[in-house]
């Protein structure tokens, strides 16, 4: 199955949605949109594409209803999802939507690409849980490509779980959080071995976390 999302936030009006497949849309607020599944999907051989746009001077927050719980399907465990994220001048996105779980023997993309305007504000957090309860073996990646302008801002690429080039039965991670801030002036920050906080170059911020299993 194919599903498509489009979200365009406008300074002044609702965000226009258009949705086809197995994910739609909701206005929960002036400028908040919560994601809603209407079919379960990501299932192996599923392509999901999703594109978010805030306009000039707009504000945009985004949430979901529940975890997303990607699957192996009958005839190949991998399914794709590209993301497409739009700021423009002065605009302010807020994308916070629930963990997506892989669960057992399916494998998982996502590739996101980030574009942000002059002035444009962004927060854009992440998180993955490899396997439901019981389940350890299913796999994700995911790039990440933002820029600011044509002044590129952040190349990133991580895996998870089985066949991960890290990934070691003893303590390979199985839970991801990532959050990517746009501004952000906080300077290196690390916690251990397993999460740090590392300024970019252009502006902005990477906050990453890996654990057997996501907090709250």
């Amino acid at each position: 199955m194919r599903t498509e999302l489009r979200i365009v936030a406008a300074a002044g009006t609702l965000p226009r949605l258009h949705a086809v497949g197995g994910l739609a849309a909701r206005h929960t607020g002036p400028d908040t949109v919560h994601l809603i599944g209407t079919a379960a999907t990501p299932l192996g051989g599923d392509e999901v594409d999703i594109s978010i746009v805030v306009g000039a001077g707009a504000r945009l927050i985004v949430r979901s209803v529940a975890a997303t719980i990607a699957l192996p399907g009958r005839h190949t465990r991998k399914s794709v999802a590209h993301w497409r994220f739009e700021v423009g001048a002065d605009g302010d996105l807020d994308f916070d939507p629930e963990p997506t779980v892989v669960a057992g023997g399916a494998e998982h993309e996502t590739f996101t690409t980030v574009s942000l305007g002059e002035n444009a504000r962004l927060r854009l957090r992440e998180r993955v849980q490899i396997g439901r309860i019981g389940e350890t073996h299913g796999h994700w990646s995911g790039e990440l490509h933002a820029d600011i302008g044509a002044t590129p801002l952040l190349r990133h690429r991580l895996e998870l779980g089985a066949d991960a080039v890290t990934d070691d039965a003893l303590s390979g991670p199985r839970a991801l959080e990532s959050v990517l801030t746009y501004p952000d002036a906080r300077a290196v920050e690390t916690a251990g071995l397993d999460s740090a906080l590392l300024p970019l170059a252009a502006g902005g911020a990477l906050f990453t976390r890996t654990a057997s299993l996501l907090t709250v």
